[in-house]
């Protein structure tokens, strides 16, 4: 398994497990589940620009801000734009913040059970088994566009840029 340290949280070098992801890659396969335990995999969104907002936790403030941002976002976006949340949080979890925080466009996505989306998009914290905050954004041939992994965990992604890669897209 390949490990690199490009990444902090909290200041501390954290080990991401995993390939680097890089524009022009084929997206990896994965397996995610929904917040009532449905298993999604990227054939669900087949056909669609998919932009993958990656937090570690959607119970803290970064994440929190992440989350709502790409879901404001998101109504702005063509139906052909399928905008995804991953985490480690529980599918549970997952379900009681969104119906909490009345978000109705992001999908929220838990790859607690096996990990394999962390894996294969090399964004599993050894450390912390947690995935590291990035942004993916793929087309409607599941080619890579667009990644960005934060150094810093504790700060945001920039999302006029992976934003500005989905609107390339929906021309």
């Amino acid at each position: 398994m390949e490990e690199r340290q490009v990444t902090r949280m909290g200041g501390n070098i954290i080990t991401l497990l995993g390939p680097e992801i890089r524009a022009g890659d084929r997206a990896p396969d994965f397996m995610l589940l929904d917040s009532d335990l449905f298993p999604r995999y990227p054939e669900d969104f087949e056909g669609k620009i998919k932009l993958i907002s990656v937090i570690p936790s959607i119970e803290t403030r970064v994440c929190n801000l992440q989350t709502c941002r790409f879901n404001e976002e998101a109504e702005k976006l063509s139906e052909d734009v399928a905008v995804l949340s991953v985490s480690m949080d529980l599918p549970f979890t997952l379900k009681r913040w969104t119906e909490e925080s009345g978000l109705n466009r992001i999908i929220t996505l838990s790859d607690h059970r096996d990990a394999s989306f962390g894996l294969a998009y090399g964004v599993l914290i050894k450390e912390l088994r947690l995935l590291n905050r990035a942004i993916f954004v793929i087309d409607q041939k599941d080619i890579v566009k667009y990644v960005e992994v934060v150094e810093e965990n504790n700060n945001p992604p920039d999302f006029d840029r992976a934003l500005d890669a989905v609107r390339e897209l929906e021309q």
